[in-house]
């Protein structure tokens, strides 16, 4: 076997084409594990959103919250169901209207949708992730509003102290600011459940009900009580199937976008590899005709361009992949497929798209290399001596 500190030495000593070989691979690599990453923040966004114990309630055929409509004596009879199966936590749930605004985004020209959540006085206390950072809770029954962190200062009216219209003059005031470990919540502006009502025509019903259990184990039992009542028309869901079934479109076009990206730089970067192995072998005909000389085979030729090739790929996938964890402070916004609003998200790195990227990065070099490898291993050693 070729010792493998040759390889090392020819990568150093020929400094240019290592370094235009390993920006290359890391461009890929960097690309595809940023695409990951976005579609991995996504799911995480709407998944945080969602309790293993926790279930929603919509009406029957509504495929999300802004579609459903829930009449009041439903709402006391599907909580009644939960406390009958198990669902001792205070409040066991809570019924939610939720509607969309057009507000005026700050620093750019136009508007967009931002998701308005009407919620009960204990609303917070239902959600356990969520919390009061800055200011305080609204008064019930007040026209004050607590705005998600995430959406703070995004969009005219939202900071502590401003107000906005709710609906066509009917102000409200921002008195406070929550975050709930950067899920979907965070990109709501959360007001009271009866002045959302009132605000939208929306009395003596609600969108949702959302309900916690005491285990997730008791979901099963819970939906055949909600749903054995056709005549109620409500269908029961996990929270986190509801939530993935929100996000799996976003989701789905940033994999795909971010596949076809790192697919047409992917073979960019193995026709760079195998050109700058190909490289190697014709300036290094002469060496290679010495190894044969004195005594390697095809075989450990093969291996070593081979192995030389993969190093290569590997360290600047590497390079690539740290360069992308970079991304995690950057947050952006994509439109909700399911609300047409903004929802901010960011990049969410983990160690499996760090690993599956040097992965890729290394298939390529292993791709590309293959055939240069080859070329060297069927190098005569007379004639590479004579040349």
């Amino acid at each position: 076997m070729v010792p493998i500190k040759y390889n090392v030495r020819n990568l150093v000593v020929r400094k240019r084409t290592t370094a235009a070989a390993m920006f290359g691979l890391a461009l890929v690599v960097y690309v595809f594990a940023c695409a990951i990453m976005l579609a991995n923040g996504i799911e995480k966004t709407f998944g945080r959103s969602a309790a293993p114990e926790s279930a929603i309630v919509l009406r029957k055929g509504s495929d999300n919250e802004m579609t459903s409509a829930i009449e009041d004596k439903q709402l006391n009879l599907v909580l009644a169901q939960a406390q009958q199966i198990g669902a001792n936590s205070k409040p066991p749930g809570v019924g939610e209207v939720l509607i969309v605004i057009l507000l005026d985004k700050v620093g750019v020209d136009g508007v967009s949708n931002v998701t308005v959540r009407g919620v009960p006085e204990d609303a917070l206390a239902f959600r356990s992730t969520a919390k009061l950072v800055e200011g305080k809770m609204p008064s019930p029954g007040s026209d004050e509003v607590i705005v998600g962190k995430a959406i703070r200062g995004r969009f005219k009216g939202l900071e502590i102290g401003q107000s906005f219209e709710l609906k066509k003059n009917r102000s409200v005031k921002v008195v406070g600011v929550f975050e709930d470990q950067g899920s979907a919540y965070e990109s709501e502006v959360w007001v009271d459940l009866h002045i959302a009502r009132q605000a939208f025509g929306r009395e003596g019903y609600v969108s949702s009900v959302h309900v916690r259990l005491d285990s997730a184990s008791k979901f099963d039992a819970f939906k055949a009580l909600v749903e054995q009542d056709r005549t109620m028309g409500l269908v029961a869901m996990r929270e986190a199937d509801f939530f993935e079934k929100q996000s799996e479109g976003t989701s789905f076009i940033l994999k795909l976008l971010g596949g076809m990206i790192a697919f047409f730089f992917g073979v960019g970067a193995m026709i760079g590899a195998t050109i700058t192995m190909n490289a190697q072998v014709a300036g290094r005909t002469r060496e290679i005709g010495t190894l044969r000389a004195l005594g390697f085979s095809k075989g450990s030729i093969l291996f070593s361009f081979l192995l030389e090739s993969v190093f290569l790929a590997v360290v600047g996938g590497a390079i690539g992949a740290v360069a992308s964890l970079a991304m995690k402070a950057v947050k952006i916004t994509m439109l909700n497929m399911g609300t047409f609003s903004e929802v901010v998200f960011g990049f969410e790195p983990s160690p499996q798209i760090i690993v599956s990227s040097i992965a890729l990065s290394a298939f390529m070099g292993l791709v590309g290399g293959f055939l240069p490898a080859v070329r060297a291993a069927r190098v005569s050693p007379v004639e590479a001596m004579r040349g």
